[in-house]
């Protein structure tokens, strides 16, 4: 057994229209030539260590890095590990001159590898923390991606902890779990608590389904409102919740989810909650008790928890122990007994999206998952993503969405105070808070609190020179300046280091004003606009960091997008500040996620309250809040997507870095253009080295340091280049397999250079 390679040829590709390529990915000497089965104890180096006459061949996966190494290799059992060597347990094998770590996916009698096996060195846990339908979506997250299973592994499972496997087991499951099950032939009469769905055309018929143990798919989206369901009236001059189904501060979407998975754990089956953030994983679990679900019956899967806790949660899930998952983004791949609903809520926002190679992202994860376990599926936002309008247009989903009347009667009334509204005011339309907006505040004020978003945090995050106008750049690196704190000396963004002494390169001039004006900025503004009223500031950054709610008494609540706390009985009036700011961003979801963070604030102010958008944001957004109406926007930007051949109406790849180590990677691949169908490819062209972390806040110990624009700089030849690939949705598959076949010869040749290899990125979604 060693590392030795050997590269095969692909055939031809008839699907992509792909020119011959050069090579497939190398074959490592575990699990090589294929001959026919033998018998592994005819060939084998045991130095003396008996073997397990008992399916004495092992196949693990290692944790192995090069591409071309991705594949499972056949190992022996000694007796001794023979009872605890099980799929699914960690164990150490080795692989050339070093141990590895690595999963056993499989026992059998035989081998059909020509060469010589040796035993595994040892095995790490009896857990089988990797089961059988773990190991299959992680397989198909790996093919979709052009990843490899290894790195696809290292998201799914989390680190082991010795402490914690040893802790005593918990109590033994009772036999009757907290909700009562029915069963599941036959079943048509919903659990109590589930007025939440009661407006949605088709909801309950929707948990009908779940409780009868189908497995229906659904892209939802949610009313507007805190504390109260959708079915009930809130008095507005008492502030009294009439409702049953969620308490006071609880949004109604953590109030629908906990009773669609109530529904199903009352069918019998489990079910898997995944949320951006450890916030939102509060308000499911809260509303999870409301509904009848003790902690018992629930787990949190967070990493901001720690390893420990963690890992705890994890092996409680995996051994059965609780019927619920609740957890953040790692949790898409939680191993829940019997699982038969996934459930995502807020698939617009970035923390969904995994970072780490082969990036794939929860929505389409949990979508593999539905497919491959038959399960149900929903998913929920505020908003609506193109990829979402996506799944409904191909029928692969169905819309769960409340009439126009209802929808009118839940949210709050929305205006827009763009140049042309606020026309009439001259010279005060062009304030940051304009005197329509100060006034409203002012009126809330005496009801209650006010949300104030805000599209950036800090201070002054981009400044420039007072006199000529030009971006303030940092001397060391160029990156741009800002100002942290008021009496503060500019600060660089990228590399840290103040700039006390700065100077303009253009003028001369040593003044400073500000281009972007940051939340604490805008909470202290606030604060001397209305004296005597408080002020919370909620954002990463803050010293307090982010709030998760507030009292339903009078104050001013400055967030940045994401961090919005929730206030009891809901918000009196949101002012949503910087409209242009949000929308002007290069990617083509920029208006999408704009109207998902507008949605997600003014979903917090009750439906008697309004909303105001302040600044001249893009049109097509700006009507979606108007109206209320992230359907319509979505299935617009969805129709010119498809007419323009851009995702999601295709699949793309992009393919980053070195100029020359791209330009091999693609070639090997053959695409070759065809205008009807959008395929071809797309570049090079030079990118931004700070996005892709060759900048000065990433660059390693060997980049460069001369540089264009300032000291510090990149070179421009040193720039790194990224070329896209498109194909059509058919063809999907197909170009990944290439992709990753590609990657695999680069390993196996050991090219020189940098590559990141991309589907589906985000900036082109």
């Amino acid at each position: 057994m060693n590392g030795d390679t050997e590269q095969d040829t692909l055939p031809d590709g008839a699907l992509l229209g792909l020119d011959e390529v050069g090579a497939a990915p190398a074959r490592g000497r575990g699990k090589g030539g294929r001959s026919g089965s033998r018998n592994p104890l005819d060939k084998a180096e045991t130095n003396g260590i008996p073997i397990t006459e008992t399916l004495p061949v092992a196949h693990v996966v290692l944790d192995l890095q090069p591409a071309h190494l991705d594949q499972a290799y056949d190992y022996l059992v000694p007796v001794t590990m023979a009872d605890d060597a099980q799929p699914g347990v960690r164990v150490k094998a080795r692989f050339g001159r070093q141990d590895v770590a690595g999963y056993v996916v499989a026992r059998q009698e035989t081998s059909d590898h020509d060469g010589r096996l040796v035993p595994l060195r040892k095995v790490v846990s009896g857990e089988r923390v990797l089961t059988p339908q773990v190991l299959d979506l992680c397989q198909a997250v790996a093919h979709r991606y052009a990843g490899t299973l290894a790195d696809v592994l290292r998201l799914a499972l989390p680190p082991r902890h010795a402490r914690v496997e040893k802790e005593p087991a918990p109590a033994d499951v009772p036999d009757q779990p907290l909700v009562e099950p029915v069963e599941a032939s036959g079943a048509t009469s919903l659990p109590p608590q589930t007025s939440a769905w009661a407006p949605y055309r088709g909801g309950e018929a929707y948990l009908r389904r779940i409780l009868a143990g189908e497995a229906p798919r659904a892209v939802w989206s949610a009313l507007p409102g805190v504390g109260t369901d959708t079915d009930t009236e809130t008095d507005a001059d008492t502030d009294t919740d009439t409702g049953s189904g969620a308490g006071a501060g609880t949004p109604h979407w953590a109030a629908a989810v906990a009773q669609a998975v109530r529904a199903c754990v009352a069918g019998g089956r489990g079910a898997l909650v995944v949320v951006p953030d450890a916030r939102d994983a509060a308000r499911v679990t809260t509303a999870l008790e409301v509904a009848g679900l003790g902690s018992d019956d629930v787990v949190r899967l967070l990493a901001d928890d720690g390893p420990a806790p963690r890992y705890r949660a994890f092996l409680r899930a995996l051994r059965g122990a609780a019927h619920v998952v609740v957890g953040t983004r790692a949790a898409m791949f939680a191993p829940v007994a019997d699982l038969g609903l996934v459930i995502l809520w807020g698939d617009g926002e970035e923390t969904l999206a995994e970072p780490h190679s082969p990036y794939p992202h929860a929505r389409d994860v949990l979508a593999l998952r539905a497919e491959r376990e038959g399960t149900a599926f929903l998913l929920g936002s505020p908003g609506r993503t193109v990829q979402a309008q996506a799944l409904l247009a191909s029928g692969w989903a169905r819309e769960l969405a409340a009439a126009r009347d209802v929808v009118r009667s839940r949210a709050p009334r929305v205006r827009a105070l763009t140049s042309v509204e606020l026309a009439r005011d001259g010279a005060a339309a062009a304030a940051r808070l304009p005197s329509a907006a100060w006034r409203a505040a002012r009126e809330a004020l005496e009801h209650g609190p006010v949300l104030v978003q805000v599209p950036r945090s800090g201070y002054l995050p981009v400044v420039a020179c007072s006199r000529c106008r030009v971006a303030a750049r940092c001397g060391h690196c160029h990156g741009p300046l800002g100002l942290p704190h008021a009496d503060g000396a500019p600060q660089c963004t990228w590399c840290g280091r103040l700039a006390g002494g700065w100077r303009c390169e253009e003028c001369g001039w040593t003044g400073l004003r500000s281009v972007r004006v940051g939340s604490a900025r805008t909470a202290e503004e606030l604060g001397r606009a209305f004296t005597g009223v408080p002020v919370r500031l909620s954002s990463a950054s803050a010293p307090g960091g982010v709030i998760d709610a507030v009292p339903a008494t009078p104050a001013l609540v400055v967030a940045t997008p994401g961090a919005e706390p929730v206030a009891e009985s809901g918000y009196r009036t949101a002012l949503l500040l910087d409209a242009a700011v949000m929308t002007g961003g290069t990617g083509l979801a920029a208006g999408t996620e704009a109207l998902h963070r507008w949605l997600a604030a003014g979903s917090l102010v009750r439906p008697d309250g309004q909303v105001l958008l302040v600044g001249d944001g893009a049109p097509g957004p700006t009507q979606g809040l108007v109206r209320w109406d992230p359907a319509g926007f979505a299935e617009r930007e969805l129709d010119e997507r498809a007419e323009l051949h851009l995702p999601p109406a295709v699949r793309v790849a992009a393919v980053t870095g070195d100029r020359t180590a791209v330009d091999a990677v693609v070639a090997r691949v053959g695409l070759r253009e065809d205008p009807g169908t959008g395929s071809g490819v797309l570049g090079p062209v030079e990118v931004d080295p700070d996005a892709t972390g060759r900048g000065p806040a990433g660059r390693g110990a060997g980049a460069p340091s001369g540089g264009r624009g300032g000291a510090g700089g990149v070179q421009a030849l040193d720039l790194p280049v990224r070329t896209v690939l498109r194909v059509p949705l058919a063809q999907g598959d197909e170009l990944a397999r290439r992709l990753k076949a590609s990657l695999a010869v680069r390993s196996a040749r050991r090219e020189g250079g940098t590559v990141r290899v991309q589907l589906d990125p985000k900036e082109m979604l």
